[in-house]
């Protein structure tokens, strides 16, 4: 019986022993595995940094751009608001135009008869002049 405990023993400490060798293996790959996934935080966060940084200067660069606009935008408005002012100067002079020319239309109107005769007068003078130098 002696012997049966003995054996009982060498079992149990053959199955201690497995168990503590795969127990090792697990946590060694347990521990590959660990150092691989701080290894990946490690390089995510330095491109992390290196997209921080890069979207800043990019930031600053649409600040300064956004600037400028704004500054080359107040320039156009000033020249916009100087082409109002000439429009404004056209339509007057277009209105004094119109209002000459209707007054000469008038005039003309009022003095039609008149202008008909002095243009028969006008052409019978070139006629008779005509007439005289065919002779």
């Amino acid at each position: 019986m002696d012997v049966l405990l003995y054996v009982a023993a060498i079992v149990a400490a053959a199955a201690l022993v497995v168990l503590i060798v795969y127990l090792v293996t697990t946590l060694k790959a347990a521990q590959r595995t660990l150092n691989n996934a701080a290894d990946t935080l490690a390089n995510m966060d330095s491109q992390m940094q290196g997209i921080t940084s890069e979207t800043t200067e990019l930031l600053q660069k649409t600040n300064h751009l956004a600037d400028d606009v704004n500054q080359k935008s107040d320039k156009l408005n000033a020249l916009f608001e100087g082409l109002k002012g000439v429009g404004e100067t056209a339509d007057g002079l277009n209105q004094s135009v119109r209002k000459l020319s209707a007054q000469i239309s008038a005039a003309a109107s009022k003095n039609q008869e008149k202008v008909a005769e002095a243009l028969k007068w006008g052409n019978s003078i070139i006629d008779s002049f005509k007439k005289k130098k065919n002779y």
